[in-house]
């Protein structure tokens, strides 16, 4: 470090009575000798050549900026005050590199330029290493389609369940964006499940051609092209197999009832709350997902009806459903009116009504089975 004390003797004249080109030729003669040795130099040293470099690229033009970013942005311990400097920069040439490669920002300063910067900025973070759930939801908020579909893909990208929720939101009428949203292997199931649901017939086939069990439901109504994938990714799904194994287990030690019921909706634990139901109204899991997936409440309040749940119970759902669909107090308290007001018989009826609807059609009998029934 003994050979920087020329340069920094240097800095004051270059400052306050040099030249642009001067300035310029000082920064890349400091830069050099930081980055040839960065590996060895103390959080001191950095220090030092932190304060030179600030003071030099607030003079500088835009072009020397972006230089100096591209060389500094793939350093690790690289100089803390000027690569926050540069990522903050208007000018996207000099931010785009800090914001895209450096490990010296966190998310905090991520957050700060994704939710006052341009477009161009939010696209340089969303091609991170990796992002955290906090930047992505600004990302996918905040960012246009350019921006959002390129979180997207990017497979370092982690996304919270609101974000999740608004990616669903904003493929709609977009299918590309629905495509690389449904095929994210992190996405939520209930997430999955409304994407097919407001999905185009060919978002549908793209998402199904991934799964060949799924490939010949397409050939079938655009009804049974939703269900055909849906029972593909619930049987392929580890996490409801996992729901599923803790429910049933659950139920050999003790009877599924109302406890268990609100325990798994309290805990928004939806594969849970659905495969219980289920077995508490003997009503099959499509019927019960469909209903904790649907705008309306309706089928919700039949099915906790007849199931001989609590309005407490049953609020506990309409609330786990809420956090998908949105529900006001006001639409929260007329549902559990139309509850108080429901009878069990009607309800039982209409659930008869809509497990139809959903029963296959049974399978062709082999000529040779009919005759032996025969």
């Amino acid at each position: 470090m003994m050979r920087t004390l020329p340069l920094i003797d240097e800095l004051e004249t270059a400052l306050t009575s040099g030249t642009d080109s001067r300035r310029i030729e000082m920064l890349t003669r400091i830069t050099d000798l930081f980055v040839g040795g960065a590996a060895r130099y103390s959080d001191e040293q950095i220090g030092l050549f932190d304060d030179v470099m600030v003071r030099l690229v607030s003079t500088i033009e835009a072009k020397a900026r972006a230089k100096l970013a591209h060389r500094l942005a793939p350093i690790a311990n690289a100089p803390s005050s000027v690569i926050h400097m540069l990522a903050f920069d208007d000018d996207i040439d000099v931010a785009q590199p800090i914001l895209k490669r450096s490990d010296r920002l966190e998310d905090p300063a991520l957050l700060a330029s994704a939710n006052t910067k341009s477009q161009l900025h939010l696209f340089a973070i969303s091609q991170r290493r990796s992002l955290s759930e906090a930047v992505t939801d600004v990302l996918v908020e905040r960012g246009d389609r350019e921006v959002v579909h390129s979180v997207v893909k990017n497979v370092g990208a982690r996304f919270s369940d609101a974000g999740f929720r608004m990616l669903v939101k904003r493929s709609a009428g977009d299918d590309d964006l629905a495509t690389i949203v449904g095929m994210r292997s992190d996405i939520p199931r209930p997430h999955f499940l409304v994407l097919l649901e407001k999905a185009s017939s060919e978002v549908r086939a793209r998402l199904a051609a991934e799964n060949p069990q799924a490939t010949s439901a397409i050939e079938g109504v655009v009804a049974e092209v939703v269900g055909g994938i849906r029972d593909d990714t619930r049987n392929s799904s580890p996490d409801f197999a996992a729901a599923q194994a803790a429910v049933e287990r659950q139920n050999r030690v003790r009877r599924i009832g109302e406890t268990e019921i609100y325990q798994y909706a309290r805990d928004r634990k939806f594969e849970e709350t659905a495969i219980a139901l289920s077995l508490l109204c003997d009503t099959p899991i499509d019927v019960v997902e469909r209903a904790l997936l649907d705008p309306g409440a309706e089928i919700v309040l039949i099915l906790a009806k007849v199931a001989g749940l609590s309005a407490t119970t049953t609020k506990a759902i309409l609330l786990l459903r809420a956090a998908d669909r949105g529900m006001s107090a006001k639409d929260l308290d007329q549902a559990l009116a139309s509850f108080n007001r429901l009878q069990p018989d009607t309800a039982l009826r209409v659930l008869s009504f809509f497990r139809t609807r959903t029963k296959k059609p049974p399978q062709p009998t082999a000529p040779r089975a009919v005759a032996v029934n025969g």
